[in-house]
């Protein structure tokens, strides 16, 4: 049965391709916050690529349904920053989605370069798709996604803080976001277009 057993490499492809995804874009928020001198990630064990940490069951199930999902974030306190905490703020939130840029690179580094085959050519490409999904997932200005942070920590300080007061709203933007369809439309060509120059850049143009 070649359907089911292709069907089933792309699940056992599919699945650690995005633990790793996940885990390592928490790992970044976390590692950053830490350097910048919170104690807060370490204290709850989130200073680790270990899945079980990070994991957040409704946020993992809708990235395999819907193609969009969240990990459990990483709790910080910029009280414990040093040096300017906006900035801070702004660094702690890109970590993430450049994290999961330089995944997303390196996989596609692997497929150009080693041209692998079967298993571990499922495994790069899921790599590659996931982890840049999440960065333009989490890129979004959509409270309270990371570029939502990143647009509060450039602008001033008032309209800054109206952003980060919608972040209770965020789950109802998203939600509105996706019954009407627009997210999927915003999300498809700036994966397609991403995945595309990464792969370029990597030198090849095969996927």
């Amino acid at each position: 049965m070649p359907f089911l057993g292709s069907f089933l490499r792309e699940v056992l492809a599919a699945v650690p391709a995005l633990l790793l995804a996940l885990s390592f874009h928490e790992y970044a928020h976390g590692k950053v916050a830490s350097l910048l001198g919170d104690p807060t990630p370490a204290r709850q064990g989130r200073l680790t690529v270990n899945p079980l940490a990070h994991l957040d069951p409704l946020g993992t199930l809708l990235l395999v349904i819907a193609g969009f999902g969240w990990a459990k974030p990483v709790e910080i306190n910029p009280f414990y920053f040093r040096g300017n905490r906006r900035r801070a703020l702004v660094l702690v939130s890109l970590a993430g989605p450049l994290m999961n840029l330089v995944l997303a690179y390196l996989a596609a580094f692997a497929l150009a370069s080693w041209a692998p085959a079967g298993y571990l050519r499922a495994l790069l490409s899921w790599l590659l798709l996931y982890n840049v999904l999440l960065a333009v997932f989490n890129l979004l200005p959509v409270p309270p996604l990371d570029g939502s942070k990143v647009v509060a920590g450039l602008l001033p300080p008032q309209a800054g803080q109206f952003f980060y007061q919608l972040e209770s709203y965020g789950p109802f933007f998203l939600l509105l976001l996706v019954v009407t369809g627009i997210i999927g439309r915003i999300l498809d060509p700036l994966v397609r277009g991403l995945t595309t120059l990464l792969l370029q850049a990597a030198g090849t143009s095969l996927f």
